[in-house]
């Protein structure tokens, strides 16, 4: 019987589904709105993401993840279900096999709760890979060489570091910072400074259209709207680049310094190998920009985005999916 096959990028943000010959089938927000009145699902990924800051007190919306973990089991696994549906269709005979990306710092509880989601959610098999290793593998890098890659992947809610050679993680660290507290910290920096209340929403779109990991001599300018915390009116506010910068400084130094422990823990030998290659960037907190100067700027090592760095850890399922055999030693577990 033909089994199909799905790989899945979980993320704390985004998730993506990836099916092999089809390529990215789903690119949906993690995001759920639940009713609290009936405790039903209403809806899942952009059309729930709308809902977030104007939904009424009888809908709950949710991101089930936190930090890359699951946070809310049974939401998780809806979630999860509703999207192997929308790849391969209502699942009535052969069950799928499905791929999906977990942060290099799981604990054995956390993967335990991402299998048992997954087999809920109709799979037939769940297999479970670090994201380091799939997003190396999306970004193209040949990590079954016998040569030192450095891997930088930047999600919503974790940042996960790793020296891959000879197909497997030869030193690697995770830290819980990402897209999300980039977002929190740009939100709060609002409200202390300009006495002004914004949605995560908000945040988010001001640190696409203006933010930057190094300080600009020529600043962007972007017009914000919020809630003026002593009056209570809409306000808008005109704020700059550089203030950004100054507002997401915290969450910039810890993935910094994350990247320096991994180069410092690294055999000399394979450092050589990153210093000849460089480090690649891959995720979506990756294409913060600039990020790619700072990190080049404070390590000495030449850094790069990877092509297309959204979709670098659900193009690795994929790989994954397709080879097995080829990389059977970075499967975690199996059911």
């Amino acid at each position: 019987m033909f089994i199909k096959k799905v790989g899945i990028d979980l993320g704390t943000t985004n998730t993506l589904v990836f099916v092999p010959k089809r390529g990215i089938v789903v690119r949906e927000p993690t995001v759920v709105a639940i009713s609290i009145l009936d405790n039903k699902i209403l809806a899942v990924g952009a059309q729930a993401k709308e809902m977030i800051g104007r939904a009424p007190e009888s809908i709950v919306v949710s991101r089930p993840l936190k930090d890359g973990v699951i946070a809310d089991y049974r939401i998780t696994q809806a979630m999860l279900k509703y999207f192997i549906e929308r790849a391969v269709g209502k699942i009535k005979f052969g069950k799928p096999e499905v791929m999906i990306s977990v942060p290099a710092g799981i604990t054995s509880t956390e993967r335990r709760a991402v299998i048992e989601a997954g087999i809920s959610a109709g799979a037939k098999a769940v297999y479970l890979v670090k994201e380091p290793v799939l997003a190396a593998i999306g970004a193209g890098i040949p990590i079954n060489s016998a040569y030192g890659n450095m891997i930088v992947n930047i999600g919503g809610g974790t940042t996960e570091v790793a020296i891959i050679s000879l197909g497997g993680i030869v030193t690697s660290s995770s830290v819980r910072i990402g897209g999300n507290k980039m977002d929190q910290a740009i939100a709060e920096h609002m409200k202390k400074k300009h006495n002004l209340a914004v949605g995560e929403r908000s945040a988010e779109g001001i640190k696409i259209a203006i933010g930057s990991a190094v300080r600009q001599n020529n600043e962007e300018t972007v017009s914000v709207r919020g809630r003026d915390l002593a009056t209570g009116f809409p306000k808008t506010i005109d704020v700059t680049t550089n203030e950004i910068i100054e507002a997401i400084q915290e969450q910039l130094r810890e993935i910094i310094q994350t990247i320096k422990n991994v180069l410092q823990d690294t055999p000399p030998e394979l450092c050589a190998d990153v210093m000849e290659r460089g480090i690649v960037i891959s995720g979506g907190g990756g294409m913060l920009k600039n990020m790619d100067i700072l990190i080049t700027r404070v390590t000495g090592v030449p850094a790069r985005i990877a092509d297309d760095p959204l979709v670098c850890v659900a193009k690795g399922t994929g790989a994954v999916l397709d080879n097995l055999e080829l990389y059977k030693r970075n499967v975690m577990t199996r059911r």
